[in-house]
């Protein structure tokens, strides 16, 4: 009896072993090897496939030799190089469709502007990639959700980017951009002239949640809920029923209690308060990040390009002069308008950016 019962839990133990090693084996050698040929296949070009670290020296050795260089010229535009080296050296060994090796997970790098649209149309074939830890605490919402779960939350937070709710919130905006240059005023009129690290100034500019635990909600996720939990619950107290604010967080309030979907045949599409939460993580917080980035690039590049800085600051003095900026006198200004400089900051951050695609649930 004991030699059986020996026997079988060796066996098991034999077989865990086996199922493990399989498991590993196929991660990091047999798995990778099959996406390889997949993609030569499909006609995307990059380096082999190196046992477990994959393409991490190429990454680090450009990554140093591009750190050790001298600053760059203030007229020099040529950025990519110098941000995101690593991307030039495979642009210039494989073409601007490629793929790179991140350990035994291959990422695409894609330019082709129909391979592009193919995959934004397909969201069913090419799903999200799995974020690590880190970003899921601070990514939620409807940028990591997925199938109908997106189409809903989508459809409920569209009415707030809607052109009569953005006009709404111009007045709001101009009151936080005439505090931060009135600080800068002050600290320039002292000394004549100053160097200032706007980055803090815009990043308080670009955050909205009225709190003071801000930069402590971006490292603990529990009292980034609990922060805007109170907000919730302050907002539904002072409407009592009444109109909300305009703002994200009145529109996703608003839908909680009464939005449907006509267009898909969804009735009594409810957000929850958790819902809502989440979308405030990601707009608030995600998406404050990127605005501060935008904002300090379109400052350098301004700086970089005195000729457009003038243009600018006599087309804002000769459409508002004395007055307080409003939505009507926005679409007025031409230089400034999305059609020349913040069109022109777009496009230098999209081509600099290192966009990476997961394939790995995209073969069998």
């Amino acid at each position: 009896m004991e030699a059986t019962v020996s026997s079988i839990l060796l066996s098991l133990a034999l077989a865990t072993f086996l199922t493990c090693a399989w498991k590993a084996v196929n991660w990091v050698w047999l798995r990778p090897r099959q996406l390889e040929r997949c993609l030569r296949d499909q006609g995307f070009k990059g380096n082999p496939y190196r046992f477990l670290y994959g393409d991490y020296k190429e990454f680090a050795s450009e990554i140093k030799e591009a750190r050790s260089k001298p600053p760059m010229e203030s007229s020099d535009n040529d950025i990519v190089p110098r941000v995101i080296p690593f991307h030039q050296y495979f642009v210039n060994l494989h073409g601007t469709n490629y793929f790179a090796w991140l350990g035994p997970k291959p990422r695409l790098n894609i330019t082709d502007p129909k391979l592009i649209k193919e995959i934004l149309s397909n969201i069913d074939v090419f799903r999200k990639p799995a974020m690590n830890p880190l970003g899921k605490l601070l990514l939620t919402g409807v940028v990591v959700h997925e199938g109908e779960k997106w189409a809903t939350c989508r459809s409920l937070i569209n009415p707030a980017f809607h052109l009569e709710k953005l006009k709404l919130m111009v007045p709001a905006m101009n009151s936080s951009c005439c505090e931060m240059i009135s600080k800068w005023e002050v600290l320039v009129s002292t000394k004549g002239s100053c160097e200032l690290d706007v980055w803090p100034d815009l990043c308080n500019l670009t955050a909205f949640l009225p709190t003071k635990a801000n930069r402590r909600m971006k490292k603990l996720y529990n009292e980034v809920g609990a922060l805007v939990r109170k907000i919730i619950n302050k907002r539904q107290l002072t409407t009592n029923g009444e109109e909300g604010d305009n703002d994200l967080l009145g529109i996703l309030l608003k839908s909680s209690l009464e939005a449907t979907d006509q267009e898909q045949g969804r009735k009594n599409i409810k957000l929850t308060v958790e819902d809502i939460i989440e979308e405030c993580r990601l707009f608030y917080l995600a998406g404050q990040e990127t605005t501060t980035a935008l904002l300090v690039w379109t400052m350098v590049l301004l700086s970089n390009h005195q000729k457009w800085q003038a243009l600018a600051r006599e087309e804002v003095l000769e459409v508002f002069g004395e007055s307080e900026p409003n939505f009507d006198g926005l679409h007025q200004l031409k230089a400034v308008s999305i059609s020349y400089i913040i069109k022109f900051v777009i496009v230098l951050i999209l081509s600099t950016t290192f966009s990476l695609y997961s394939v790995w649930n995209r073969f069998p």
